[in-house]
């Protein structure tokens, strides 16, 4: 289960560098954003934030209910 953690953590740390770096390399290569790699950043943001929200959703949801039993 650790390793789990780990790739998706990973995963998600990795689709934010990438879509910094793209957005980046555009600005200093044609000093302009096209929409398409505007959608890849939505997108990879859209994912990475899932990745940390549901985890966080997930313990906090555990910790209600073993709150509850106990």
């Amino acid at each position: 289960m650790k390793a789990e953690k780990v790739i998706s953590h990973s995963c998600a740390v990795l689709l934010i560098g990438s879509s910094i770096a793209l957005a980046f390399i555009q600005v200093m290569d044609i000093k302009d954003i096209a929409s398409g790699t505007l959608m890849y950043i939505a997108q990879a943001f859209l994912l990475a934030g899932s990745i940390f929200g549901l985890e966080f959703y997930i313990q906090k949801l555990t910790s209600i209910i073993q709150h509850e039993k106990g």
